[in-house]
């Protein structure tokens, strides 16, 4: 995906919040199933690393243009 506007970029940069919140929280709990808590995070760090990849290119982006 490819962020076009500052709209997108205020969104992305929410939904990196909310997944950064999540993987934290995920990684404190204690009980229930260890591999499906693994596979969680691991899903969950992908969005991250994902997201963050989109900021760093629009920003690089606009940062050419100006």
């Amino acid at each position: 995906m490819i962020l076009k506007d500052e709209l997108e970029l205020s969104v992305t940069r929410e939904k990196l919040v909310e997944l950064q919140e999540q993987y934290e929280a995920t990684q404190k709990e204690t009980g229930g199933n260890q591999y499906a808590r693994e596979l969680t995070l691991r899903s969950l760090k992908k969005l991250i690393n994902q997201l963050t990849e989109e900021i760093a290119r629009y920003e690089a982006h606009v940062g050419d243009m100006r």
